[in-house]
């Protein structure tokens, strides 16, 4: 098969839609020999250090942005199968499918928070949303789901047929794991300033993450168990972030919690591992890569009961649900208070994290690859 891959998103993201397709190429790269692969880039920005291998590269200067404006606005015959001189399958792991002329299309959506929790979402994004996913997926041939919580909501929502979408999930990246060196841990504490202990959360500053009532259930633990513990949110600012900030002043926390914004992937290991729980209270997740991320480097896990999250932690962490604030505050000092449960979240929390490899996942993308053929 002539295969193509949007891998604008991999160039341009640093984390979520952007690492899960760096992942997913470099392990086709690594394990399939018997494909031919182009990867098209969109944007004059800077390149990836090193393409992977064995994959022909197409860029064009045009901004991801007027691509977008020209296929799902204008609906321009700007055929993306054309633009990289043909193909028999073109893959766009981002949400949207541009105009093909011959080759088969197949989409990856990861979750459908815009239409489950759409006052979550910023209202332009949205309403571009709204129209371009179910056009998309209605054009394609295939269509990718990340988790099987995922699958279940586009086939509620947007009605796809149950036999048209494959569950590909992500994986997580063989460097996730429990970092003891002291002195690489020492460099990274002071690149970010953390503090001696403290709770971690990993997610874009945006209300779907559920940072406010982390925040709030943070300042009741502290207040019920008087334990010494700080809180660090990781992430850059996405939008409708001002409650965030606003509740830090309400609950009376400033100086105890602490926004590093992003953190270059190969410190993450290093921030992991020296948390002392790490809380994810996320109202929809379409996956939710950073739980198994600290459970890969040995960091007891409370996450919500939601979405594709029991899916992806298992019995490897303690659930609460997302609204509940006095729960997650309990669950927390649970965590932090109970040495054995804390060993036990740990143990079931590494085997849980191996069971996700993106060699895995690359497995199950060219299974969906082979169904999307005729």
């Amino acid at each position: 098969m002539r295969i193509a891959i949007d891998y604008t998103a991999a160039v341009q993201q640093g984390a979520g839609i952007g690492r899960y397709t760096r992942g997913l190429v470099a392990a086709l790269a690594r394990g399939d020999d018997g494909n031919r692969y182009t990867l098209f880039c969109a944007g004059s920005g800077p390149p990836p250090t090193q393409w992977p291998e064995r994959f022909a590269v197409h860029t064009t200067r045009m901004r991801a942005s007027w691509l977008a404006i020209g296929w799902h606005r204008l609906r321009l015959p700007l055929y993306a199968d054309r633009l990289i001189g043909g193909c028999d399958i073109f893959h766009s792991p981002d949400f949207s499918l541009p105009p093909l002329q011959r080759a088969l299309g197949v989409v990856t959506v990861h979750d459908l928070s815009f239409v489950r929790v759409p006052e979550c979402a910023d209202p332009r994004l949205r309403s571009y949303l709204q129209t371009m996913v179910p056009r998309s997926v209605g054009a394609a041939c295939r269509v990718l789901a990340d988790s099987t919580s995922t699958r279940n909501d586009l086939i509620e929502f947007l009605r796809v047929p149950p036999e048209k979408i494959s569950v590909v999930p992500a994986g997580i990246e063989p460097h996730f794991q429990s970092i003891t060196e002291a002195s690489v841990l020492a460099t990274v504490r002071a690149r970010y300033a953390l503090p001696e202990r403290f709770i971690l959360s990993v997610g874009t500053l945006e209300p779907r993450k559920n940072f406010a009532r982390l925040i709030s259930a943070h300042g009741r633990l502290r207040r019920q168990t008087g334990l010494p513990i700080d809180l660090v949110i990781v992430g850059k600012p996405g939008w409708l972030y001002d409650d965030i900030y606003k509740r830090v002043e309400e609950e009376g926390l400033r100086g105890h919690v602490l926004f590093t914004g992003y953190v270059a992937d190969a410190d993450l290991p290093a921030v992991y591992s020296l948390a002392s729980l790490f809380a994810f209270p996320s109202l929809y997740e379409g996956f939710g890569i950073p739980p198994l991320e600290a459970m890969a480097c040995g960091v007891p896990v409370v996450c919500s009961n939601n979405s594709s999250l029991p899916e992806a932690v298992g019995d490897a962490a303690l659930m609460v649900e997302a609204e509940d604030v006095q729960a997650l505050a309990d669950a927390m000092a649970r965590v932090l208070e109970d040495g054995v449960l804390r060993d036990e979240l740990r143990r079931l929390g590494r085997a849980q994290a191996a069971r996700n490899s993106w060699d895995g996942a690359a497995r199950r993308l060219l299974d969906a690859y082979q169904k999307a053929m005729p």
